[in-house]
């Protein structure tokens, strides 16, 4: 397939729209070329394992691969990421907390999240299972709202691990700022869920110890109002007059 020489500045979700997952994955291959020969191979192969562990799951109007792309190539191309168990972290972020069996194997269990956290370090480190671990969600408790302890989880696991920040926010950020590429009911649930995670994410962003440049973190408060936007016009809508 042939894509633009100006793939590399056009905007991920205007990817997606016009190339579809063959133009995310060029452009994930352009962004990674700027790395050594190792760490493209460890890039690779945790896009390959992504890739399979996903293969059936969607999103909404797009296959889910697209998603996890999107966080790598934003950490990449607009924080600036040059970290490899970071951009390995990203692009495995949902892996444990959605194919958790599948990753563990035989090792699994009743709950197995431990082993297939394990399967993770032996294949790319302690450090890259440990930042998917923080940005896993834990079994939610039936009897309270699932989307308050969804925040209450967001904001525990992210004030212990800086670098995990990063990998939620721009998972937020594909969530958030793309909310207007979805459709159906999900556009409006999904802004209810993170609205008022925007003031939590702000404030994790702006911390000294957050490991990102002035110009990165103003960046992402732009990128914040503009999700906050777009909630509010999705959900503060006034009634409608007859």
């Amino acid at each position: 397939m042939d894509f633009p020489p100006y793939l590399a500045s056009m905007p991920m979700h205007a990817i997606t729209e016009i190339h579809g997952e063959p133009g995310l994955l060029e452009r994930f291959r352009l962004e990674i070329q700027s790395f050594d020969e190792t760490a493209r191979e460890r890039l690779t192969a945790a896009l390959d394992l992504a890739a399979e562990l996903h293969r059936d799951d969607r999103r909404v109007r797009e296959p889910y691969l697209n998603h996890l792309l999107r966080v790598a190539i934003r950490l990449m191309h607009h924080y600036q990421v040059r970290d490899v168990d970071v951009i390995v972290a990203g692009l495995l972020h949902d892996a444990v907390e959605d194919h958790p069996a599948e990753l563990a194997g035989d090792a699994g269990g009743e709950d197995p999240t431990p082993a297939a956290l394990a399967t993770l370090a032996a294949r790319f480190g302690p450090r890259v299972a440990r930042l998917v671990a923080a940005v896993t969600n834990p079994r939610y408790d039936p009897s309270r709202d699932r989307d308050e302890q969804y925040r209450e989880h967001v904001a525990a696991s992210l004030d212990r691990e800086p670098w995990a920040r990063v990998i939620k926010v721009s998972d937020f950020t594909d969530n958030g700022v793309g909310v207007i590429h979805t459709v159906g009911p999900k556009v409006e649930s999904s802004a209810r869920k993170y609205r008022p995670l925007v003031p939590v994410y702000r404030e994790l962003v702006t911390r000294p110890d957050t490991p990102l440049s002035a110009e990165v973190k103003r960046h992402i408060l732009g990128q914040l109002d503009l999700a906050e936007e777009r909630f509010s016009a999705i959900l503060d809508q006034p009634a409608h007059r007859h």
